[in-house]
């Protein structure tokens, strides 16, 4: 009877071998919690998007909770990035009016790398991008740009949210 009860404890607990409580990390960031985010690089033509986008990953890192936010002087890793691109489409067609767009895709895409402030090796070097769809009312002879810089803040968003997953999760 007691061989029995002790093998059933044992079989209890390796099925949990391999589980453990937290985040995890990619191997590319391992030894990696703290992380710094200075202001992006901004290589596009569309004024102060840089800070929009640092501040967004900034958020996103906070929100995720893999890592922890540090100063640059601190951090065990440092995420610099710029924004290579910010690119309008249009999506969809007025109706009866095929030059008129009703709809516009806006992608942003950023190039970014992780250093460890510590030895200076780059853990990782990537390309991500965040889209967002917004209308313009051909009616009311909607203002394409300034429809435009509403829709910025909602694709650095997704971008944020691809970069951070990509940090924290690998992929």
């Amino acid at each position: 009877m007691r061989f029995l009860t002790l093998s059933f404890i044992a079989l209890l607990f390796a099925g949990c071998a391999g589980y453990h409580i937290g985040p995890v990390r990619p191997k590319f960031m391992t030894g990696v919690e703290t992380i710094a985010v200075p202001n992006f690089k901004n290589e596009t033509l569309i004024p102060r998007v840089e800070v929009l986008m640092a501040g967004a990953v900034e958020q996103q890192i906070q929100l995720d909770g893999t890592y922890k936010i540090a100063n640059s002087d601190r951090a065990d890793a440092v995420l610099e990035g710029k924004i290579v691109e910010i690119r309008r489409n249009s999506a969809r067609s007025v109706h009866g009016d095929v030059l008129t767009a009703r709809e516009y895709r806006l992608t942003v895409r950023i190039e970014y790398k992780v250093t460890k402030r510590s030895t200076g090796e780059q853990l990782a070097h990537r390309t991500v991008t965040g889209d967002t769809s917004f209308f313009v009312d051909p009616d009311l002879a909607g203002d394409v740009i300034s429809d435009e810089r509403q829709a910025i803040p909602l694709a650095t968003k997704q971008a944020a949210i691809n970069l951070v997953s990509q940090i924290a999760e690998g992929w």
